[in-house]
């Protein structure tokens, strides 16, 4: 039988672009594991997204039946609405974010993937602890650099 998963996954940005960070809890039966990690100058939704690959990036087995819980409407309607192929067929030429969604398909093939949206700050305990999570990243002030972003940014200003 293959594992069936819940990831509660969020992003936030203070400032769009601005510091920003990711956050993570991926359960499994009584299995808690909390992901996150903070950026210097990123946008929310590169840490929305960057939340779910990692999340998925953490499943030790391939195959794994997994419900993504989320209050990102750019990620949710990007794979459901059927976005996300159109753009790949494109090679994701003029759309934002090309390096993360790449990476988000790489690992999202390997498993059986489920959205589910979720309003955000609507005291879901666990949307609120991704949150939580995403915050405290970018607060640390241990801040890796986003370099994708900042090297494109940096290209086009």
């Amino acid at each position: 039988m293959k594992p069936e998963i819940i990831i509660y996954t969020d992003g936030a940005a203070s400032g769009n672009p601005g510091p920003g960070g990711y956050g993570a809890v991926l359960t499994y039966g009584g299995y808690e594991k909390e992901l996150s990690k903070g950026f210097r100058k990123t946008t929310n939704n590169r840490m929305e997204l960057l939340a779910v690959i990692v999340a998925l990036e953490a499943l030790k087995n391939d195959g794994c039946i997994v419900t993504v819980v989320s209050d990102s409407k750019y990620v949710i309607d990007a794979v459901e609405k059927g976005w996300l192929k159109d753009w790949q067929k494109k090679d994701f030429k003029k759309k934002k974010n090309p390096d993360l969604w790449k990476r988000f398909l790489k690992v999202y093939n390997k498993h059986n993937v489920m959205f589910q949206w979720v309003k955000g700050h609507s005291n879901h305990p666990f949307n609120e602890r991704a949150d939580k999570l995403a915050v405290q990243a970018y607060k640390s002030g241990n801040l890796d650099i986003d370099e994708y972003y900042e090297q494109t940014e940096t290209i086009q200003e």
